[in-house]
C-alpha cells in the first residue's frame, strides 16, 4: 500500500492521562479513510497531530513522505477542526478570501476557487452576510469551504456534517467522492455516524486512545460476524475488555 499517511507508535499524555495509546494506522494515497468512536476516545487529538497542530509525547507521523511538523506542508492539508475558528464580524466571503490568501494561489484562481468552495456547501447566496448572524449549521459549511478553498492534496474533517441538514449531508458526501475518485485526494473523516462510515473506502475504531480494529466495512462485519458497523463497534470493545 502506497501510504499517504504513516502513523507509528503514536501515543499522546496529558499530566497523567494517556489520550492515545501507540497508535499504528497507515492510510493509501487517494483513499477516504474513517475514525469512528465516541466523543472522547481520541479521534480529535489523532488528527491534530496528523495536521502537526499538536505534537505527541512519543511515535511518529509522516504525511506525504514528510515528518509532522512540518510547515511546508501546510499547502498540502485541509483541516476542518471540531470547533468553528471564524471571525464573526467579517463576512463569509472576507472570511473565504482570508483564509484562501495564506496559500500561495494566482487572484483568477482564488476567486474560482472561492466560488467553488462556496457553491458545494450551498453558502453563494449568504456569503455578503457576516458570520454572526449564520447559524451553527452555516458555520459548519462556512468551515468545510475554507478546508476545501486551496485544493489541498488530503482533506481531514473532523466531524464535517454535524449540525447540517441530510440533503446536504448527502451532497457533500457525493462531492468527497468525486474529489477521491476525479482528483485522488486522500481524505480523512472522523465521525459517529455509522452510515458515514460506511461510505468509507478503510475505517479505524477509536475508543479509550486506542484502535479496536481496522479494515473495509466490509472486512469487519465479516470479522466480527456483524450485520452492521454499530455490531462490529460493540464485539470489538467487547473483545478488548
Amino acid at each position: 500500500m502506497d501510504s499517504s499517511i504513516s502513523i507509528n507508535k503514536l501515543s499522546k499524555v496529558y499530566g497523567k492521562t494517556s489520550v492515545l495509546r501507540e497508535v499504528d494506522l497507515q492510510v493509501a494515497g487517494g483513499e477516504v479513510f474513517g475514525l469512528i468512536g465516541p466523543s472522547g476516545s481520541g479521534k480529535t487529538t489523532l488528527v491534530k497531530m496528523i495536521v502537526g497542530i499538536d505534537s505527541p509525547s512519543g511515535g511518529t507521523v509522516d504525511v506525504l513522505g514528510k515528518r509532522v511538523p512540518n510547515l511546508s506542508l501546510l499547502q498540502d492539508i485541509g483541516y476542518m477542526a471540531q470547533s468553528d475558528a471564524l471571525y464573526p464580524e467579517l463576512t463569509g466571503r472576507e472570511n473565504l478570501s482570508f483564509f484562501a490568501s495564506l496559500y500561495k494561489m494566482k487572484k483568477t484562481v482564488l476567486k474560482e476557487r472561492i466560488a467553488y468552495a462556496a457553491d458545494l456547501v450551498q453558502l453563494t447566496n449568504e456569503l455578503g452576510k457576516k458570520v454572526s448572524a449564520y447559524s451553527g449549521g452555516m458555520k459548519r459549511r462556512l468551515s468545510l469551504a475554507i478546508a476545501l478553498v486551496h485544493d489541498p492534496q488530503i482533506l481531514i474533517l473532523d466531524e464535517p456534517t454535524v449540525g447540517i441538514d441530510p440533503e446536504l449531508r448527502l451532497s457533500i458526501w457525493r462531492e468527497l467522492m468525486l474529489l477521491k475518485r476525479e482528483q485522488g485526494k486522500t481524505i480523512i473523516v472522523t465521525t459517529h455516524v455509522m452510515d458515514e462510515a460506511e461510505k468509507c473506502d478503510r475505517i479505524a475504531m477509536v475508543r479509550e486512545g486506542g484502535i479496536l480494529a481496522a479494515g473495509t466495512p466490509e472486512e469487519l462485519k465479516l470479522a466480527y460476524g456483524a450485520a452492521d458497523l454499530e455490531g462490529v463497534f460493540l464485539q470489538a470493545g467487547r473483545n478488548a475488555r
